[in-house]
């Protein structure tokens, strides 16, 4: 179980570099206005941002589960 653990933190962690990765590349191509910051996120970039916070917030808990003392060796 403990290396089940492991391997969806590191899965995890990789989807979540890639989306923070297409979601600069997208923020960054968008539009040049300054007033960009305050525009609502519509179609792929809203599901983008959602899938970020859902897999953040999936890591912090696999991160915490996994540092808790039942884990790690017994010696």
């Amino acid at each position: 179980m403990e290396l089940a653990l492991y391997i969806a933190i590191i899965i995890i962690c990789v989807v979540l570099i890639t989306l923070v990765v297409i979601q600069s590349r997208t923020a960054g191509m968008a539009n040049n206005d300054t007033s960009s910051i305050y525009r609502t996120r519509r179609g792929l970039e809203k599901s983008l941002h959602q899938a970020t916070v859902v897999l953040a917030v999936a890591f912090l808990l696999l991160a915490l589960i996994t540092s808790l003392p039942i884990f790690g060796s017994a010696g």
